[in-house]
């Protein structure tokens, strides 16, 4: 048995034990806008929920269950901490797969290069840890010295793994090592072939310094799910021009080119100030039997919609309101973490 085999980063579309909710309430930036928010997440829960477990990280559980009238609770776990915010796709633990064994890794959470306080979220995963929420036989290994957020990785399940250059070599994360020294942590890490970096590739408003959960997706080992711009006017025009070149230059480990499916650009969308929010269509989530994609209340929903069923052709293709959740700079897939089986 090869080493891929004894252990691998699996793909989001692996079977799912359940997905990770951190509930938005009064004392986090959601507070302005929580009648808005609120039943955003509470569709996005309830389709989890209907396929698989959900764990609910949440400042009063009795509330956040109040909130959840409707939800199949039998497939929900609420767990009371305390957090700064929802963004658990960034201070979710990374699951890995040894010798066919659950592995969770604790990566330093840090605001995305100290942009926003974290002292809370960098501590959830341990804290659930330590409360036994996950299942007795997991492993647990803190990587609390190094800083990595789950909207900054793709994996392919096979060993490769996507990402930007302008998130994983922020100074304000991990500045001290060089691409070369990131590259090797990254393969040693999650035990990978191989890193494909992206060098281009923006959306304005984005306050992760461009995840590639924002810009480009594998669906499959062999297919890739990227924002394509074609208004020569938008001014994300030449970065995703750029993106796209790049990616018709990268090849599967099998070496040949990916096919790649181009998602729309979502309509500009504006903040009370008329700052540009950073909407995507790639920020969809997998889950056992479904894909939750986020809609923008536009015609390019269902365009955004018929190419990920093109992806996943055996998947329903979920549409959820997440016009609120743009409003802080996120989408769908930002505020959730989802956990392989064997973990919840």
């Amino acid at each position: 048995m090869n080493d891929v085999q004894q252990a691998f980063l699996p793909a989001e579309w692996f079977p799912q034990s359940g997905v990770q909710l951190t509930w938005p309430h009064q004392q986090t930036d959601w507070y302005p806008t929580l009648e808005k928010v609120l039943p955003c997440y509470v569709a996005i829960a309830k389709e989890i929920a209907a396929r698989q477990h959900l764990l609910i990280v949440c400042h009063n559980a009795e509330e956040a269950r109040q909130q959840l009238k409707g939800c199949q609770l039998r497939h929900v776990t609420f767990c009371q901490l305390p957090a700064n915010d929802t963004w658990a796709r960034d201070h979710g633990g990374i699951t890995l797969i040894e010798n066919n064994r659950p592995v969770l890794l604790d990566f330093k959470f840090n605001g995305w290069g100290l942009k926003f306080p974290a002292n809370h979220d960098n501590l959830i995963t341990q804290r659930l840890y330590r409360q036994s929420v996950f299942q007795d036989n997991i492993v647990f290994r803190s990587h609390q010295q190094f800083v990595l957020e789950g909207g900054g990785i793709e994996s392919d399940g096979e060993g490769t793994l996507l990402t930007t250059t302008e998130c994983l070599l922020s100074p304000n994360r991990n500045g001290h090592l060089s691409q070369a020294e990131i590259e090797q942590y990254l393969i040693n890490t999650f035990h990978l072939k191989r890193v494909l970096w992206i060098n281009h590739g923006y959306l304005e408003g984005d306050d992760t310094d461009s995840h590639i959960d924002t810009l480009a997706r594998f669906c499959d080992p062999h297919t890739i799910a990227y924002v394509q711009c074609t208004d020569t006017a938008d001014p994300h025009y030449e970065a995703l021009a750029a993106m796209q070149a790049e990616l018709r230059q990268l090849t599967t480990l099998q070496g040949k080119p990916y096919r790649l499916l181009p998602l729309p650009m979502a309509d500009e969308t504006l903040d009370e100030e008329g700052n540009r929010l950073p909407a995507t269509y790639a920020n969809f989530l997998i889950i056992n039997g479904a894909v939750l994609l986020p809609f923008y209340g536009s015609p390019k929903d269902q365009q955004a919609k018929e190419v990920l069923q093109t992806a996943f052709p055996d998947r329903e293709i979920i549409g959820i309101p997440c016009e609120p959740l743009i409003q802080q700079h996120g989408s769908l897939h930002c505020i959730t973490m989802q956990y392989p089986l064997g973990v919840l």
